[in-house]
Formats: structure tokens, C-alpha cells, sequence
């Protein structure tokens, strides 16, 4: 369990959520701007035997509840958690509509989550984890293990570095100068990815997988893409 009282030496999530997830306007267009094909990735699960009808999933760093909104309709429980009001404000609206009805919402993050009921079949997070600078992950990882059932799997998206960091830059510029001319994400400017490369805390591969490795999981699968930074795991626990 994490440490509550004022002085604590553990981590204020909130302080390192990324400003835009504070942003009334951000949270309105999020999904416009970051699709996370969560049916695709529901589908993956389904056909690997991790998701089915009787199924617990959390989802750390919901957001607007992509994944969450997929998962619940054909899962038994979904536990969506972020630590951003606003986004979650987005997520109740979907379930006000009346789109699902076994999603429960949590205001929490990786490291004061804490799990009830039974333990996870699937955690599944996209985009978030890199908010947490490495210790930290270290933990986040070792707390999302200790929810899961043995068997269960963690889904886990992220930008990591597959490079040197003597690559580092001229890759990420190529990266924020491609990602503006394609407008790969409906709106991000130069700024807003300058500032996710700069005051956030993507990793390097070879620094995350020994990590998840740590914490007590094995990596089934790794994907990577084809500038290497963007990663996606399938790890279970044994």
C-alpha cells in the first residue's frame, strides 16, 4: 500500500500526469486525436484466450476509456483508473449514454491503485506508464504483478527508445518532424510533442524489459515500430 500522509516520499502522480491531461479542451478532443484501437487490441486478447465473459480487467491510465468502453462489452468487470478528473469526466459521459454498464471508474494511478475482488485476468495500459520516471515504473510494474492472477497478462503500450542514446538525437527529431508533416494524430503540434519527448520519462527498451522481467513477468511477445520508438508487450505472469 502506498503512503498517504502529507509528507510522503511517495511519488504525486498528478504532478506527473502531463499537463495536457489537466486541459478541459485536451480531454474534449482527446479521442479525435489519439485513437487507440481498442477494438483491434480487444480482438488480440480474445483470440489468445485472455478476455472472455467471466474476465476481470483493470485499465491504468484509462484516459477517456477507449479500452475500457471495448473491453466491458464482452467482459465481466473493467476497473478503469487515471488520475485526471477531467479525463475521467469524458469516460462517465460514454457510460451516462447509457454504452456500457460494468465499468467501474477509480481516481487513482499506478502506484495507489489498489486492487479488490478477484485478481486481474488482464491489466492493460497505453500511453501512461511513461509518465513515471524509471524507479518508478520499476514499482508500478511490481504493484500491477501483484493484481494479476498466475496466467494473467499485462497489455502494455508505450513509447520506449529502441536505440543508443547516442542515436537519441537525431532520431526523436526525425520523429516530431514526421509526426507534424503526417499529422499522424489529428492536431499535435511540434510543441505538444516536444514537450511529451522533453518533460516526460519514455524509456529505453533495454532499460524497461529487464524491468517487467523484475517485477515477476515474462514477455510472450514484442513489437516494435519501425523507427523504434513506439513499443507493445504481451507479458503473463506465471
Amino acid at each position: 500500500m502506498a503512503p498517504s500522509d502529507s509528507d510522503s516520499w511517495w511519488l504525486d502522480e498528478r504532478a506527473h500526469a502531463g499537463r495536457e491531461h489537466f486541459d478541459e479542451q485536451h480531454a474534449r478532443r482527446y479521442d479525435a486525436k489519439m485513437d487507440a484501437a481498442a477494438a483491434a487490441e480487444v480482438a488480440l486478447l480474445q483470440a489468445a484466450g485472455h478476455l472472455g465473459p467471466g474476465s476481470t480487467v483493470v485499465d491504468l491510465g484509462t484516459g477517456t476509456g477507449q479500452f475500457a468502453v471495448a473491453a466491458a462489452a464482452v467482459c465481466g468487470r473493467v476497473v478503469a483508473v487515471d488520475v485526471s478528473p477531467l479525463m475521467l469526466g469524458r469516460l462517465r459521459e460514454k457510460l451516462a449514454a447509457g454504452v456500457v454498464g460494468n465499468v467501474e471508474i477509480v481516481d487513482a494511478g499506478f502506484l495507489t491503485y489498489e486492487h479488490g475482488g478477484e485478481p486481474a485476468d488482464v491489466v492493460y495500459s497505453r500511453f501512461a506508464l511513461h509518465h513515471l520516471p524509471d524507479f518508478w515504473q520499476a514499482i508500478a510494474l511490481r504493484r500491477i504483478a501483484a493484481m494479476l492472477r498466475p496466467g494473467g497478462v499485462l497489455r502494455l503500450s508505450d513509447v520506449v527508445y529502441g536505440f543508443e542514446p547516442d542515436e537519441a538525437e537525431h532520431r526523436i527529431e526525425r520523429w516530431i518532424t514526421e509526426l507534424v508533416a503526417a499529422d499522424v494524430e489529428a492536431g499535435w503540434t511540434r510543441a505538444e510533442i516536444a514537450e511529451h519527448v522533453r518533460d516526460e520519462s519514455s524509456t529505453f527498451t533495454w532499460l524497461l524489459e529487464p524491468m517487467i522481467e523484475r517485477a515477476g513477468l515474462q514477455i510472450v511477445a514484442a513489437t516494435y515500430s519501425d523507427d523504434r520508438m513506439l513499443a507493445q508487450y504481451l507479458c503473463r505472469k506465471p
